[in-house]
């Protein structure tokens, strides 16, 4: 199961992906998040990927998310925020992201309002909060 939802105002294309995404289903919401970025498109967009209950995806599934990932990169995309609780989904996620080329411009949170802060503010901001 997958949600995807735009922040127009904000550029911030947020999505949840939850339990085993088949792939079927995963080939569906790479089509629905490149039509979701596509909507902020000319802008800085940052991602929020919210995957603390996905569980660890097929190969085939790993490499659409790549190329999903690729996507996003030629289309502006600026940040990513991830959050992630299971190591495993983490370990898989950081060779994606090595691959993509997206890990340069992606940190990982426990929480979503950090993630928020930092997507919409960068480092300067969060290193500000981390400190009050």
């Amino acid at each position: 199961m997958y949600r995807i939802d735009v922040d127009r105002a904000e550029s911030i294309v947020s999505f949840a992906l939850e339990g085993y995404i088949r792939l079927e289903e995963m080939q569906r919401f790479v089509v629905d998040l490149r039509a979701a970025t596509d909507e902020v498109a000319g802008q800085a967009i940052k991602i929020e990927a919210d995957l603390r209950t996905f569980r660890p995806a097929s190969p085939e599934a790993a490499d659409l998310i790549k190329r999903v990932q690729e996507y996003g990169l030629r289309s502006g995309v600026t940040r990513v925020a991830e959050l992630v609780q299971n190591q495993i989904v983490a370990l898989q996620l950081n060779r994606v992201a090595s691959g993509s080329g997206t890990d340069k411009i992606l940190r990982r949170f426990w929480q979503e309002s950090a993630a928020r802060t930092w997507l919409k503010h960068g480092d300067a901001e969060l290193g500000v909060a981390l400190q009050s």
